[in-house]
C-alpha cells in the first residue's frame, strides 16, 4: 500500500507492473461515479464525472481530515477493483495525519486497494501525478497538497485534467488549508463535518459531511447537502435525525496518532 523511495521512479514501475499483469481493466472516460445518494447524483447529473477532476477543499482548518475522509469514500466507490494512488508529501503525516488502513477497512473500503505514493516535495508531487493519471491500469487518483500550491497554475492544471480525460481516470485534487482559485476542475467543493447520530450504547455514528458545491461547469453552484455515509451499503445515503456526536469513523481514516499504513 506504501510507496515511498524514489516516488517517481517507484510510481512508474507500480504503474508497468500493473498494466503487464492484465488483471485491472482501464476505467473508460465517460459515465459518472455515483455516490448512492439519489437526489444529490440527480442533482449534479448523475454523480461526479469520471475521468474528469473534482477539487475538495476543507471549510476550515479543523475539517481537512473531514474532506480527506470524503474524498477517500468518494473514490472508493469506483466499480472495480483497480487500485486507487493516493499522492501526497513525504511531510504529510505532520500536517493532516496518517492514513490509517484499519481506519479504511472500518468504513468499509478495501485498504489493499489503495497505493499510497510520498513524494519530497510539490515538484515531485505533481510530476507524480501527471504519471497516476495516465496509467490505465487506475481506477482513481487522490493528490493531497497544503497551503498554496503555485507550480498548480492554469496550463498545470490543464495538463493534468486531458491526461485524466485521456486515460478515463477520475483525478481528485484535495486542497488542504487553501483557498479556491480558478481551476479547470469539473466540479469545487467545500467539505465539512456534520454532527452524526448516535447509535444504540452511545456508541459513535456514522460519518457525516456538509457539502457545498462552489463550482460546477455542467450547471449552476452554490447548493449544500448533508450526506450521511453507510458502512454496509458502502454509498453515502439520505441524513438521518442529527444527534450530538461527531463522525469519529471519518476521522479515525486520517488519524493524527494512527500507524501509517504499509
Amino acid at each position: 500500500m506504501h510507496e515511498s523511495s524514489h516516488p517517481l521512479a517507484g510510481l512508474r514501475k507500480r504503474i508497468a507492473r500493473i498494466a503487464a499483469s492484465g488483471g485491472f481493466e482501464s476505467r473508460p472516460a465517460e459515465g459518472w461515479l455515483a455516490s448512492g445518494h439519489a437526489r444529490f447524483d440527480d442533482a449534479i447529473g448523475g454523480g461526479l464525472a469520471m475521468g474528469r477532476t473534482h477539487e475538495f477543499f476543507a471549510a476550515d482548518a479543523l475539517d481537512a481530515t473531514s474532506a480527506a475522509a470524503f474524498a477517500a469514500l468518494v473514490a472508493l466507490r469506483t466499480p472495480g477493483k483497480a487500485p486507487l494512488i493516493w499522492l501526497r508529501t513525504s511531510d504529510a503525516d505532520k500536517r493532516s495525519g496518517h492514513i490509517y488502513a484499519p481506519g479504511i477497512a472500518e468504513l468499509g473500503g478495501d485498504p489493499d486497494r489503495l497505493l499510497l505514493v510520498e513524494a519530497a516535495d510539490p515538484k515531485m508531487l505533481l510530476a507524480c501525478a501527471n504519471d497516476a493519471i495516465r496509467c490505465a491500469g487506475s481506477a482513481a487518483v487522490i493528490v493531497e497538497s497544503w497551503g498554496k500550491f503555485p507550480l498548480l497554475d492554469l496550463t498545470a492544471g490543464r495538463r493534468l485534467a486531458l491526461g485524466a480525460r485521456d486515460a478515463g481516470t477520475t483525478l481528485f485534487m484535495l486542497r488542504l488549508n487553501s483557498v479556491p482559485t480558478p481551476s479547470v476542475a469539473e466540479t469545487r467543493w467545500s467539505v465539512a463535518a456534520a454532527a452524526s447520530r448516535g447509535l444504540e450504547a452511545d456508541a459513535p455514528g456514522a460519518p457525516a459531511f456538509d457539502l457545498e458545491l462552489l463550482r460546477w461547469r455542467g450547471g449552476p453552484a452554490g447548493t449544500r447537502w448533508r450526506l450521511d455515509w453507510n458502512h454496509d451499503e458502502q454509498a453515502f445515503v439520505e441524513a438521518a435525525l442529527s444527534g450530538a456526536l461527531l463522525p469519529l469513523p471519518a476521522r479515525r481514516a486520517m488519524a493524527s496518532h494512527g500507524a501509517a499504513a504499509a
